[in-house]
C-alpha cells in the first residue's frame, strides 16, 4: 500500500477500486501468461483461487477490465510503481539468501512489437554516440600524440537513415534475417545462477546489445552489488565490455567467436603481436609495423608491398591489388585478449555451461509461460513497465516454490 499511497486521495472523490487489487489482477495475468486483461477478467470471475487472492468473494462484482487501464494512465504511468514492486519481490528472495549475484548472467531477446511491419516512414537521425566515445577519444588522442601523430579534427555529427514506426515509433526495426523482418523491442536481462530475475531495460530492437551493457550492467550492480564474473555471449565480446570487467576486476565470460576472414585466408591469430615493437609478424616472419591509429580506435599494421609482392603464400594473405596486408589492432585489445585467455579456464568453461540453464531459461519460460512472444502494448515506457511485472511475476513463481521447499524438504 505505501507504494501506490500518494496516487490516491483518502478524502474526497468516489471509492476507488483497491490499488493492490489491481496490482494483484496484473499478477495473475503474468503469472499464468494470460494474453489480455479482458480475459483476466473473464477467468477471475469464474476461479474461486483468483477471487480469494484478491479477495473478492463469490458475490462481488470483478471491477472492469478498463480499470486497470484509466488507473495506470491517470496513477501509475510516469512512475516507478512497476519497478519497485520487482525489487521489492527480488529484495524478498535475497533476505532468505536465494539469490546468488556473484555471477551475473546478462543476455537480451527479442519480442515482437503491436505495429504493422508494413507501416512505417524513413527519417534520418543522428547516429547514437556510444556510451565509452570520450573515454575512447581521449585514449585515441594520447595514443597519437605518442606516436607522433597530429590530432584529429573534431568529428562532425554523423545520421543514418531508419525505418520508424507509424504505430510505434519506440519500437525498431529489426532484421533477424531475410525471412524474418519485423518492428519489435529488445529485453536485456540479467539473472543469477539460480534463475533469479536481477533487473531488466527495454530498448528498440534495433540497438546492439553491447550499446545497453553497460548501463544494464550498472543497473544490477546498484541492485545486488558487483559480481565475481559476468557471462554473456558473442554479441558482447567487444574490446569495451572486455576492459570495463576487468578494470573492476570482475570476470569476463565470453564465448568463442568465429573468426570473420574467409576460409581460405590466414585468421588473425597466425599474425603474432609483439608488444615490445608493437609490431606484428606475418606466417613468412615479416614485419607489419604500426602506421596510424584511426578514429574509431583501431591501430593499423602494414605490410610492405615488395617483400609481399614475391611471397609464396601472398594468396593466403591478401587479395590487395597493390600487396599490402593491413591488420588492425583495437587500442583495448589486451583486454580481449585476456578475456580470450580466461575462456579457456576451467572456471569460465564451468560458468558459461549454465548459461542455457539461466538467462536461456529465463528468456524460454517468458515466452512460452507468460505470452511475451509478442507485447501488445504500445510505446517503450508502457513495455518496460509490462517486462518488470513479468519479471516480477516470475521471480514470484520462483521465490514461493523456493519457500516451499525448504519448509517441506
Amino acid at each position: 500500500y505505501e507504494l501506490v499511497e500518494e496516487h490516491y486521495c483518502l478524502d474526497n472523490g468516489r471509492p476507488s477500486v483497491d490499488p493492490v487489487v489491481l496490482i494483484k489482477i496484473a499478477l495473475i495475468q503474468y503469472l499464468f501468461g494470460i494474453r489480455s486483461m479482458r480475459q483476466t477478467i473473464k477467468e477471475i470471475e469464474t476461479n474461486v483461487a483468483y477471487r480469494w487472492f484478491i479477495g473478492y468473494s463469490l458475490t462481488e462484482k470483478i471491477p472492469h477490465f478498463t480499470t486497470f487501464g484509466k488507473n495506470y494512465v491517470r496513477r501509475f504511468e510516469g512512475t516507478n510503481l512497476f519497478e519497485e514492486i520487482f525489487t521489492r519481490i527480488l529484495k524478498e528472495a535475497m533476505n532468505r539468501r536465494f539469490i546468488e549475484p556473484d555471477v551475473m548472467f546478462m543476455d537480451s531477446t527479442h519480442v515482437k512489437a503491436s505495429a504493422n511491419k508494413k507501416k512505417y516512414i524513413k527519417r534520418v537521425v543522428e547516429a547514437q554516440t556510444r556510451s565509452y566515445q570520450e573515454q575512447l577519444d581521449q585514449e585515441i588522442r594520447e595514443d597519437r600524440k605518442k606516436q607522433g601523430k597530429k590530432e584529429f579534427a573534431p568529428k562532425t555529427k554523423e545520421v543514418r537513415e531508419i525505418k520508424e514506426s507509424t504505430v510505434d515509433p519506440d519500437s525498431g526495426y529489426y532484421v533477424k534475417n531475410e525471412q524474418e523482418r519485423q518492428f519489435a523491442y529488445s529485453f536485456h536481462t540479467g539473472c543469477d545462477r539460480n534463475g533469479f530475475v536481477l533487473g531488466a531495460m527495454v530498448e528498440p530492437g534495433n540497438i546492439h546489445d553491447s550499446q545497453v551493457f553497460p548501463a544494464l550492467y550498472q543497473k544490477l550492480k546498484d541492485t545486488v552489488g558487483k559480481p565475481t564474473a559476468v557471462a554473456v555471449d558473442a554479441g558482447y565480446k567487444t574490446p569495451f565490455i572486455a576492459k570495463l570487467l576487468l578494470d573492476e576486476q570482475v570476470r569476463p565470460v565470453m564465448p568463442y567467436k568465429r573468426p570473420m576472414t574467409k576460409k581460405e585466408f590466414f585468421r588473425k591469430h597466425e599474425y603474432v603481436y609483439d608488444v615490445y615493437y608493437d609490431c606484428y609478424l606475418c606466417p613468412q616472419d615479416q614485419v607489419l609495423p604500426y602506421r596510424t591509429t584511426t578514429r574509431e580506435g583501431y591501430k593499423q599494421y602494414v605490410s610492405n608491398p615488395k617483400v609481399c609482392k614475391d611471397c609464396p603464400v601472398l594468396a593466403q594473405c591478401t587479395q590487395s591489388r597493390s600487396h599490402t596486408k593491413q591488420i588492425h589492432r583495437h587500442i583495448w585489445e589486451e583486454a580481449l585478449e585476456e578475456a580470450e585467455h580466461l575462456r579457456h579456464t576451467e572456471t569460465n568453461k564451468e560458468i558459461y555451461a549454465r548459461r542455457k540453464e539461466t538467462i536461456e531459461r529465463v528468456f524460454a519460460d517468458m515466452k512460452v509461460k507468460h505470452g511475451m512472444r509478442w507485447t501488445n502494448l504500445r510505446r517503450k515506457s508502457k513495455v518496460q513497465h509490462q517486462a518488470m511485472l513479468v519479471f516480477a511475476a516470475m521471480n514470484l513463481k520462483k521465490l514461493a516454490t523456493w519457500r516451499w521447499r525448504a519448509l517441506h524438504p
